[in-house]
């Protein structure tokens, strides 16, 4: 297999916002790691045409929020590459790589810890932490053996079919989730699928090359580990597409539409769990619609 074929960036950008980010992503990855494909799953691929190593493929958000959408990006690219670093799409690539990009089998993340640790540390929603028990326990999951990783950056390379059975797990697990109310968390649904399908989890804190995400650089600035005059360009572009300009109008029928389709996708959330194989079978829960 050439190198071109051995490993690809891959983002979710549905909506203009994330498009926007994903472009200024691409051209982050031409500038400084040419010759890299970016795997874009998105609801406009033609955004994307202008860009050669960009492969975008047409997709619909699936989760009531999309966070638990990151699974079809990832198994996209997997079925494409043997290995692929998956990015929020805000995220900056600001220099050329430090060191080869080689993977190893399973996930490796760059930010993270056990998730006891994290839910400690870090998680006020009580809502969350039940869920969380809920899962483990009807899963038969020893938390102190799961890792939680930040989902804004990682890797993740086939091993042994595994792949296959943590997108399923991920997906059942979520359902769960969402309908308890929690439609983001996919750091600690992610470690639950991989704890309990056996997949391998490792943490390598040294870059390959350097990055900028917006709260991960605050976190960084505050303890003073970098510099803000030194990245103010990057936190005023973002801002710049986060909050564009907009009429009241527009926003009124922003927030309508938003809210429209929140709604419908807590009613299509029914029936995708009650039509998930494992979801019955794991959780004992019955699906009326």
């Amino acid at each position: 297999m050439d190198t071109f074929k051995k490993f690809c960036f891959c983002t979710l950008a549905v909506g203009n916002r994330y498009r926007h980010h994903a472009r200024i992503l691409a051209q982050d990855i031409q500038q400084h790691i040419p010759g890299t494909s970016l795997c874009v799953l998105t609801d406009k691929p033609e955004y994307f045409q202008d860009f050669p190593h960009v492969l975008a493929f047409k997709h619909h958000i699936q989760s009531v929020k999309g966070y638990h959408d990151k699974r079809f990006v990832l198994e996209k690219s997997l079925s494409l590459f043997e290995s692929c670093t998956f990015l929020d799409s805000d995220v900056r690539i600001i220099g050329p790589a430090i060191q080869e990009i080689n993977l190893q089998a399973g996930i490796t993340a760059k930010a993270g810890c056990n998730l006891l640790k994290h839910l400690s540390s870090n998680i006020k929603d009580q809502k969350q932490i039940q869920v969380i028990e809920e899962v483990a326990q009807k899963l038969n999951i020893d938390l102190q053996k799961v890792q939680w990783w930040h989902e804004f950056m990682f890797s993740m390379k086939g091993e042994n079919g595994l792949e296959k059975e943590f997108f399923q797990m991920w997906q059942t697990i979520s359902y769960l989730f969402e309908l308890r109310g929690v439609y983001d968390a996919e750091g600690c649904v992610m470690g639950l699928a991989a704890e309990k399908i056996g997949m391998t989890v490792r943490f390598e804190r040294e870059d390959k090359f350097p990055v900028f995400k917006d709260n991960i650089e605050r976190y960084k600035i505050q303890k003073g580990q970098s510099n803000l005059a030194d990245k103010q360009i990057y936190f005023d572009l973002q801002k710049e597409i986060e909050y564009p300009k907009r009429t009241i109008f527009k926003k009124v029928i922003d927030k309508l539409t938003a809210k429209a389709v929140f709604m419908y996708r807590l009613l299509r959330l029914r029936k995708l769990a009650k039509n998930d194989p494992d979801f019955y079978k794991f959780f004992g829960i019955k699906i009326y619609l």
